[in-house]
C-alpha cells in the first residue's frame, strides 16, 4: 500500500499534473453547482482534454472533475434549494433551512467540510479493503440487487414528513413515472398513450430538476417577495456579512465521528455496488443519520448532522466506485466507466492484473484522490465568498437565469426538444404537489430505483422461477431483513414525532 503511494507522489507531484488536477476540481465544482449539469456529463467532457496526457496525469484530472462535482452540488443545494446534482438531493433538506436561517457560512463550511472527510475516508477503505468489497460485490446478483433496491426504497417512509400516506402516493407516483417508455426486457411500448417522444421514458434528471427547480422558481414567483426581494432578505434574517466560521465548522463534523464514519462507509459500499451510484447514497446516508439520531425531528429544519450524513455519503463514493474499477475492471458508476474508457485509450488495460502490470496508475489514482480532495476544500472555501453572493442577487434576475440553466441542462442531456416539454409538465406537478403538502423526494427516489427494481426483479425470476431465492440467498435475505428494521424504524419515528408535537 505504501509502496504505491510513494509510486502515486513521483507521477503526481509535478507542476503541470498539479495544475490540471486543480483545472479538473474547479471545473468540477463548477459543472456541480449547475442544475442538470451532471457529474458523468462533466467527466465526459473533460476526457477528450486528456487524450495528449500522459495516462497518470489523465487519470489524476478525472479524479479531480470527479471530486468537484460530487462537492459542487453543495452550492445550490445550499443557497437556492436546488440539488446541483442528483447525488446533492439530501443536502438540500437541512442546507437550505440553515441558510434561510441566516447562516449561509455555516451551511457550506460543514458541507465542504464533510465531503472532505468523506473522500478521505473513502479512499482509506479503497486502499485498504478494495479486493474485499470487490469480492462481496460480485456475489450480488439480480436477487440481491433487487433486495438492496427494496431496502433503498423504504428510505421514502423516513422521508414523508408529517404523513406517511402521502410519502408513499408520492414514491408510487414516481415508481409510476419510471414504467413510462419502451420495455426494457421485451421492448415493448408501455403507457406511452401514443406520444412518439414518450417512448424515450421520462428521465429521472428532467423530473428532479422540473420537481425542485421548476416548482421552487414557480412558488417563488407566486409569492411577494419576488416584488420585494429587500423586505424578504429581512424576513429571511439573510447575514450580510457572511461568516464562514471554517474552524468551528470543522469542530462541528468532528464532533459527530459515528455519523460522519457511518455516512462515508454508505457511500463507500453503495460505490462499490455497480450501478448504485451517489444519488442513492446520499439520500441513504440521511435516512440512515435520521433514524440513528437522537433528536430526528430537528432534520428538515436546518440541522447539522443532516448535511454532514448526505455529503460525505455522496462524496464517499468517489473512492467506493473504484473499488470493484481497480480490482475487477468493472466499474462502479459512470465516472468509473469513463476512468476504465480512459485507461484503455492510453493502452492500458483494466482488470486484475492492473495492479500488478501498472503500479504506477493505481498509485496515481490514490495519490490524486487525495490531491483533489485539497484543491476542493481550498476552492470551495475562497470561492464561497462569491458563491454565497446569490442570496443576494435579485429574484427577478436570478429567477430568469436559474430557469434558463434549467432548461440547459435538461435539453443537453438527450438533445431532445420534448425532454423541455417534461420537464414544464414535471414542474407544475411538483408546485401542485408542494401547495398540497406532497413530499418530493420520494418521488425522485422512485424515478431513479424504479428501472433498477425491475430489470433485476425480471432478471431473478427469468434466471429462476422460484420466489423463496428472494429469502433463502444470505444477502438478499439480509437487505430485507434490515428493510423491514428501516420500515419499523421509520413508523416508530414518526409516531414519536406526532406524540411530541400533540
Amino acid at each position: 500500500m505504501f509502496e504505491l503511494f510513494s509510486i502515486g507522489f513521483e507521477q503526481i507531484l509535478h507542476f503541470n499534473v498539479l495544475l490540471t488536477v486543480f483545472i479538473g476540481v474547479l471545473g468540477g465544482v463548477i459543472a456541480g453547482a449547475i442544475p442538470g449539469f451532471t457529474i458523468t456529463m462533466a467527466v465526459v467532457l473533460a476526457l477528450p482534454f486528456t487524450f495528449g496526457m500522459e495516462p497518470t496525469q489523465g487519470v489524476a484530472t478525472i479524479m479531480g472533475v470527479s471530486i468537484g462535482g460530487l462537492s459542487g452540488g453543495l452550492i445550490s443545494a445550499a443557497l437556492l434549494g436546488i440539488p446541483g446534482t442528483p447525488s446533492s438531493v439530501a443536502t438540500t433538506f437541512d442546507a437550505f433551512p440553515m441558510v434561510k436561517n441566516g447562516q449561509p457560512g455555516k451551511a457550506l463550511s460543514i458541507g465542504i467540510w464533510a465531503s472532505f472527510f468523506g473522500t478521505l475516508i473513502s479512499t482509506v477503505a479503497l486502499v485498504t479493503i478494495a479486493p474485499q468489497i470487490a469480492a462481496f460485490a460480485m456475489k450480488i446478483g439480480p436477487w440481491e440487487f433487487f433486495s438492496l433496491i427494496f431496502f433503498s426504497l423504504t428510505i421514502i417512509a423516513g422521508l414523508t414528513g408529517d404523513t406517511i400516506e402521502k410519502g408513499l402516493l408520492a414514491g408510487l407516483f414516481g415508481l409510476a413515472l419510471s414504467t413510462v417508455g419502451i420495455d426494457p426486457m421485451t421492448g415493448v411500448s408501455r403507457f406511452t398513450f401514443g406520444l412518439y417522444f414518450l417512448k424515450a421514458g421520462v428521465p429521472f434528471l428532467t423530473v428532479l430538476i422540473g420537481m425542485f427547480a421548476m416548482s421552487r422558481l414557480l412558488t417563488e414567483i407566486e409569492m411577494r417577495s419576488f416584488i420585494n426581494d429587500k423586505k424578504n432578505k429581512l424576513d429571511k434574517n439573510y447575514d450580510s456579512k457572511f461568516k464562514l466560521d471554517i474552524f468551528e465548522s470543522l469542530m462541528i463534523v468532528l464532533k459527530q465521528p459515528i455519523n460522519l464514519f457511518r455516512s462515508s462507509f454508505i457511500g463507500a459500499f453503495i460505490g462499490a455496488v455497480p450501478g448504485a451510484g451517489a444519488s442513492i447514497s446520499n439520500i441513504l446516508a440521511y435516512d440512515q443519520a435520521k433514524k440513528g439520531s437522537k433528536h430526528p425531528e430537528k432534520f428538515g429544519t436546518g440541522i447539522a448532522d443532516g448535511i454532514i450524513a448526505s455529503e460525505s455519503g455522496n462524496n464517499s463514493t468517489a473512492g467506493g466506485g473504484l473499488i470493484t474499477t481497480i480490482a475487477l475492471g468493472i466499474p462502479g458508476d459512470a465516472v468509473g466507466a469513463v476512468l476504465l474508457s480512459a485507461l484503455m485509450i492510453h493502452g492500458v488495460t483494466p482488470g486484475p492484473l492492473l495492479i500488478r502490470n501498472n503500479p504506477e496508475i493505481i498509485g496515481a489514482i490514490y495519490v490524486s484522490l487525495v490531491i483533489a480532495s485539497f484543491f476542493m476544500i481550498i476552492i470551495q472555501f475562497f470561492g464561497a465568498k462569491f458563491f454565497v453572493k446569490i442570496v443576494d442577487i435579485p429574484k427577478h434576475v436570478l429567477v430568469p437565469v436559474v430557469l434558463a440553466l434549467c432548461l440547459i441542462g435538461s435539453y443537453v442531456l438527450h438533445n431532445r426538444i420534448t425532454d423541455l416539454y417534461i420537464l414544464l409538465i414535471m414542474g407544475l406537478v411538483g408546485y401542485f404537489l408542494v401547495k398540497y403538502k406532497y413530499p418530493l423526494t420520494p418521488i425522485i427516489l422512485g424515478v431513479i430505483l424504479g428501472p433498477m427494481a425491475e430489470v433485476n426483479l425480471r432478471r431473478a425470476l427469468i434466471t429462476d422461477p422460484n420466489p423463496m431465492l428472494f429469502f433463502t440467498r444470505p444477502i438478499s435475505l439480509f437487505f430485507i431483513l434490515i428493510a423491514v428494521v428501516s420500515v419499523f424504524f421509520s413508523i416508530r419515528q414518526s409516531s414519536k414525532m406526532k406524540k411530541n408535537k400533540a
